[in-house]
């Protein structure tokens, strides 16, 4: 079979007596499966496109600079280095036979007895390529680091032009999306825009940088109590952020974010996080 890899491949997974559970996914789901089953009566296996654990919850402070990557990451066989039976692959799942009991992967394929596939979510687009094309998602380490150079690069650029309405829209940021990513990464921008970017950049005034939260939904943060959702909204008004509800994006081309109900707000950024459908195999 031919590997799409710099180097030749093999799963090497030793033989084994025990039923064998192959885990597709090392985020919190098959972490706290393999913690909570053990290998004593098992021999488990484990495959993800990354050897690493992310805990996405911090993902908006490596986004705006508070944190470092190595803080919210973990390697994945350093996690289970006492588990006797415990097997960790770097490897893409492209496919599952339930009927052969067989995993395919960019490697080769591996019989299993019990299959968990935990693979999580990816960003919801709702089928707009347009908006997946322009707009900066916040699912991984690379998609909060890419988020972080796109501000410093907007503040740079606030820093050395002149022109007002241009600077406007440089400083105007979208957070599309008010569940807890899009409520976070709101508040964070906002102590920065406070607290440390005058400091780093005071020929810009940032009095002037305008803060979003947008949802299509009739309230911030849809899945907590409305007495909840109220207390939060209120926190975030009184930082400043600029609430819109009710409001559902229809189309973003990298500089014109519009709304459904014809409403405009020109921007350089939009940060999507505004749903999240179950993911297809491809870890």
């Amino acid at each position: 079979m031919e590997v799409n890899t710099p180097f030749d491949l093999e799963l090497n997974i030793p033989p084994t007596n025990k039923p064998r559970v192959i885990i597709i996914g090392g985020g919190f789901g098959g972490l706290y499966t393999i913690k909570k089953m053990g290998t004593k009566y098992f021999q488990v296996v484990l495959f993800d496109k990354h050897n690493y654990h992310t805990f996405q919850p911090l993902l908006y402070q490596v986004a705006t600079a508070a944190l470092q990557p190595d803080s919210i990451v973990g390697p994945l066989r350093k996690i289970f280095h006492d588990y006797d039976d415990f097997h960790f692959r770097m490897l893409k799942v492209l496919s599952v036979d339930p009927e052969m009991q067989m995993v395919q992967t960019s490697a080769g394929y591996l019989h299993y007895d019990y299959l968990i596939i935990a693979t999580g979510m990816r960003t919801n687009f709702f089928g707009n390529k347009q908006i997946e094309q322009f707009a900066l998602p916040m699912k991984s380490v690379p998609n909060a680091l890419n988020l972080r150079s796109h501000l410093m690069q907007m503040f740079e650029w606030a820093s050395m032009t002149t022109n007002k309405s241009l600077k406007e829209k440089i400083l105007t940021i979208v957070l599309a999306g008010a569940g807890p990513t899009g409520v976070e990464l709101a508040g964070a921008l906002s102590e920065l825009r406070k607290h440390v970017l005058p400091k780093d950049y005071p020929t810009v005034d940032f009095s002037e940088m305008k803060i979003y939260l947008v949802d299509a939904m009739p309230r911030v943060m849809p899945p907590m109590s409305e007495k909840a959702s109220a207390i939060t909204q209120k926190s975030l008004e009184k930082l400043g952020i600029i609430i819109k509800t009710n409001s559902f994006v229809e189309s973003y081309d990298g500089t014109t974010l519009k709304f459904k109900s014809g409403e405009i707000i020109e921007t350089y950024t939009v940060v999507w996080s505004a749903g999240l459908p179950v993911n297809q195999l491809m870890v």
